[in-house]
C-alpha cells in the first residue's frame, strides 16, 4: 500500500480545514435562519390568537358559540357568572375577573394547567365583565411540526453544506496543489539533471588549475577551456529549460502577443549556424509566403521550442547531414504548422511517445531523453497546440508542431 507523501497530506488537511470551516460557519447561518423562522411563526401566532381574543370579548353578544379553542366568561355588576360549556380545568380565572370589575386595566396573560398553555384576556365591557381564554395547543402542534420540518430541512441542508464545502474545498486548494507539485518537480528535475554537468564542470576546472600550475602554454590549455565554455553553456540552458518548466502551464495561449513563427525560426537558426558548420550540417529554412505563420503566444517559450527541436537534430546528425525547418498552414481555420526534419540517426518508432517523457529511456535502454523535448511539448500545450515526432533508426526523424493560427 502506497503511503501518501508530504504533499498529499498537506493538501488532505488544508482541505478538510477548509470544508470544516466552511460546514461551520454555513451550520450556523442555517441555524440562525431556523431559530428566526421559529421566532417569526410563534410571535405571528401569539400575536393571531391575542387579536382574536380581544375580538370576541369585544363582540361577541353571548358565551354560547365562541371561536373554536375559545372559551367566554361574563360576570354581571350583580356577580351572576356565566360562562361556555366544558371550560378547561381552572376556567375563568376568577382573581382576573375580581380585578378588572374592580375597576383594573384590561389583562392579558397566559396560563399553563393540565399541561396545555393558554392565553387570558379579560377587560370591561359596559357594566359586566368579560373573560376570553384561548388554548394554545394548536399553534404549539404547528410549532412541532415546523420544529421537526426545519430539523430535516437542517439535516439535509447540513448534508448538502459538507458536499458543497468539501468540492469547494478542493477547487481552492488546486492550485496549491499545482504549486506543490511544480516545486517538487523543479526540485527533483533540478537534482537530477544538473548533478552530472555541475560534476563534469568541476572536473574540468580542476584540470584545468593543474595544467596552469604545471606552466603550460596557452595553446596547450585552449581545448579545456574551449570544453569549460561548452560545458557552462549547455549548463545554462539546461536551467533555462527548468526554469521554463515552472512557468509552463495550460492557459498560457491568453499571455503573449503575435509571434511570427517564420521570423522566429530564422533567428533560431541564425544562431544555431555556427554550431551546424562546425558540426558540417546544413540548416534549411522554408517558409510558406502563401500562408500564414503567424501565432499568438509567448515569444520566449516559442523561441525555446524551436531551439530545443533544431538542438536535438544538430545531436542525432552526422556530418554531411541537413535540417529542415517548414513553416505553413492548410486554409484558415486550420493551425500553423512546424516541421523540425533531419536525415539523422532517427529514432525507434515505438518511442515516438516516450521521447517527450522527462528523462525517458529508449527501448533499447541505451538512448536516454532529458528535459528539451518534454518541456517543448509542455509549451506547445499550454498554447493550446500539439507536437508529435516520427522517425525510423537510420531514416532521421521528423517533429510536428501545429498551433492556432492568430485570431482563432
Amino acid at each position: 500500500m502506497n503511503r501518501p507523501g508530504p504533499d498529499e497530506g498537506l493538501l488532505r488537511r488544508a482541505r478538510l480545514t477548509l470544508a470544516g470551516q466552511n460546514t461551520l460557519a454555513m451550520t450556523l447561518i442555517l441555524l440562525v435562519v431556523g431559530a428566526v423562522a421559529l421566532f417569526v411563526v410563534t410571535r405571528g401566532q401569539r400575536s393571531s390568537l391575542e387579536q382574536s381574543l380581544r375580538q370576541t370579548a369585544a363582540t361577541e353578544e353571548d358565551v354560547v358559540d365562541p371561536p373554536a379553542g375559545s372559551w367566554i366568561f361574563d360576570l354581571t355588576a350583580a356577580g351572576r357568572l356565566t360562562g361556555t360549556d366544558d371550560p378547561p380545568p381552572g376556567f375563568p380565572d376568577r382573581a382576573a375577573l375580581d380585578r378588572v370589575r374592580a375597576g383594573g386595566p384590561a389583562e392579558l396573560a397566559t396560563t399553563e394547567t393540565g399541561g396545555t398553555d393558554y392565553l387570558v384576556f379579560t377587560r370591561r365591557r359596559g357594566t359586566n365583565t368579560v373573560q376570553v381564554v384561548g388554548s394554545l395547543a394548536a399553534q404549539e402542534a404547528e410549532r412541532h411540526r415546523l420544529l421537526v420540518a426545519l430539523g430535516v430541512a437542517e439535516l439535509l441542508g447540513l448534508i448538502a453544506v459538507c458536499a458543497a464545502a468539501f468540492l469547494l474545498a478542493r477547487r481552492a486548494t488546486a492550485p496549491l496543489g499545482e504549486a506543490l507539485a511544480r516545486q517538487r518537480r523543479f526540485v527533483a528535475d533540478a537534482s537530477h539533471e544538473l548533478r552530472t554537468p555541475i560534476t563534469q564542470l568541476h572536473t574540468r576546472a580542476q584540470l584545468l588549475r593543474q595544467d596552469l600550475r604545471a606552466g603550460a602554454s596557452p595553446e596547450a590549455i585552449g581545448p579545456d577551456v574551449d570544453q569549460l565554455l561548452a560545458g557552462t553553456r549547455q549548463l545554462g540552458e539546461m536551467v533555462e529549460d527548468l526554469l521554463l518548466s515552472t512557468q509552463t502551464r495550460a492557459g498560457d495561449r491568453g499571455r503573449g502577443t503575435e509571434v511570427d513563427l517564420a521570423v522566429l525560426a530564422s533567428g533560431v537558426l541564425a544562431d544555431l549556424g555556427p554550431r551546424a558548420r562546425a558540426q558540417e550540417v546544413e540548416l534549411v529554412l522554408r517558409p510558406d509566403p502563401d500562408r500564414p505563420s503567424v501565432v499568438h503566444g509567448r515569444e520566449p517559450a516559442l523561441r525555446r521550442v524551436i531551439t530545443a527541436l533544431v538542438d536535438n537534430a544538430l545531436s542525432h546528425t552526422p556530418a554531411g547531414g541537413h535540417i529542415t525547418v517548414e513553416l505553413g498552414s492548410a486554409e484558415p481555420p486550420r493551425p500553423v504548422v512546424v516541421n523540425v526534419r533531419d536525415d539523422g540517426s532517427g529514432f525507434d518508432p515505438a518511442d515516438a511517445e516516450r521521447i517527450f517523457a522527462r528523462f525517458a529511456r529508449g527501448h533499447d535502454d541505451h538512448r536516454r531523453f532529458g528535459l528539451g523535448l518534454a518541456l517543448a511539448r509542455e509549451v506547445v500545450t499550454g498554447h493550446g497546440g500539439t507536437m508529435e515526432a516520427r522517425g525510423r533508426p537510420g531514416e532521421g526523424a521528423v517533429f510536428t508542431i501545429r498551433l492556432p493560427a492568430a485570431g482563432e
